[in-house]
């Protein structure tokens, strides 16, 4: 039987492309609508780590990802209900272009942000940056409109305008394609939040995050229609027939959790919660030890090459995985897999000792960028699941491989379907991959 469940009023910030300027009005809209008075629920489509984070910091409520490849439909739609369950709005920032996915479809899409705008009945705004054009990007929002069934545009804000003269021409060109220009946001690199390799500086190393997200409301409150983007949203559906479970790693979870290890994902989190488990965390940075009484400890990725030299010199914290490790599972992803490894070389080339409990050796001395969705197999029993276990997820990494002389934790796919050789390690009991999971 399958039921379907009422969701608050939304709204889907797309765009044609990555740096359009998502993001600048995601968050300045989340703010802008709490200062109002309004439980406002952000979402993020697709596999990125780092803007939940932001999000849950500029609207005060936790942020989940969507993603149609990766997630099964009933863990999507269970995501959609419960995480926005008492909000009187949603705000879903969309990823990369609107309608840019993989090729072959995953759970329920091809990981495009459509495909939620779509499933959830929430209309668009389009976020077009229109530097260095004008009529111009009439003509691309109208290849929006109608492009894709179930999907409405219903307004566009208009990002890096040149003057008023500029704002009044695309606006007159957009009035005559039906679409409402409800914003336009003139350039201001002041407000651009710092990045670095893998997107953004993460939320909790900016000491003065909530001034800048002030900064950003402010901004956005004088120069996009707030009040008529909030009417524009739609309440939305979602219709499931089961319930869908993510097995936790263990009873009692150690999860590293500071600056070098902070890539995990929020439906994780909560799902191992709604299990009943207990996740206890602590910092290796620190020079933390797991909880001894934990039944497993779990490494996320985050930048540990940052961090290396304070890594190498954690004895206490590397002593104690190490013993740790020898009667209950260990599993690191991405970053946490690295410093699972024997070795690790910065970007200027420096060899830092690792915890050695696999021999993984990784260099960022000459980058190499690892990005893409990712279906695993696993080969043996672990902290992930059981042997034979179907998993998706997602690869994004700028570190080489030097050597991998452990067992292969599982066999690994593209989005295509191609075998891939970075199939994660297997050392007894410790495990980890580049592999971040999400379902």
């Amino acid at each position: 039987m399958t039921d379907v469940s009422p969701l608050p009023p939304g709204l889907l910030i797309g765009a044609p492309r990555s740096g359009s300027g998502k993001t600048t009005l995601t968050l300045g809209l989340l703010r802008a609508l709490k200062r109002r008075g309004d439980a406002v629920q952000p979402f993020k489509c697709g596999p990125d780590y780092i803007d939940p984070a932001f999000h849950a910091a500029a609207a005060g409520r936790p942020s989940y990802n969507i993603d149609s490849w990766t997630m099964r439909w009933p863990l999507a739609a269970g995501l959609l209900i419960d995480g926005s369950h008492g909000a009187d709005i949603v705000i879903a920032e969309g990823l990369m272009g609107f309608f840019d996915g993989v090729s072959r479809m995953g759970r329920w899409g091809n990981g495009a942000s459509a495909d939620l705008a779509a499933a959830a009945g929430w209309p668009v705004i389009l976020v077009l940056d229109v530097s260095g054009q004008s009529q111009t990007a009439a003509a691309v929002a109208r290849g929006f409109q109608n492009f894709r069934e179930g999907v409405t545009i219903a307004g566009v804000v208009l990002n890096r305008v040149g003057s008023d003269r500029h704002v009044r021409f695309v606006s007159e060109a957009l009035a005559d394609v039906g679409l409402p220009v409800v914003g336009a946001l003139p350039r201001e690199p002041n407000l651009v939040m710092p990045e670095r390799h893998l997107g953004l500086v993460q939320a909790e190393e900016m000491a003065e995050l909530d001034q800048r997200l002030e900064a950003l409301a402010d901004f956005i409150e004088s120069h996009v229609d707030v009040a008529r983007i909030r009417t524009l949203a739609v309440p939305g559906s979602a219709a499931v027939s089961e319930k869908a479970k993510i097995r936790p790693p263990g009873q009692r979870i150690a999860l590293a959790r500071d600056a070098a290890f902070s890539f995990v994902y929020p439906h994780l989190l909560a799902a191992w919660r709604s299990a009943g488990c207990e996740i206890v965390t602590f910092s290796p940075l620190a020079d933390e030890a797991p909880d001894p009484g934990a039944d497993v400890v779990w490494l996320p990725g985050g930048y540990p090459e940052l961090h290396a030299g304070r890594l190498a010199a954690a004895g206490n914290f590397k002593s104690a995985l190490r013993e740790f490790a020898r009667s209950r599972p260990v599993h690191g992803e991405c970053g946490g897999y690295m410093t699972l490894g024997a070795g690790l070389v910065d970007a200027q080339g420096e060899r830092h000792e690792m915890v050695g409990l696999l021999g993984l050796e990784t260099s960022f001395a000459a980058r190499k960028m690892n990005l893409g969705y990712r279906k695993a197999e696993l080969l043996e029993p672990c902290a992930l699941g059981d042997r034979g276990d179907s998993l998706t997820g997602h690869e994004f990494h700028y570190a080489r491989v030097l050597s991998s002389p452990d067992d292969a934790l599982f066999k690994l796919q593209d989005s295509d379907g191609r075998s891939l050789d970075q199939s994660g390690s297997r050392r007894n009991l410790t495990t980890g991959a580049f592999f971040h999971l999400i379902d």
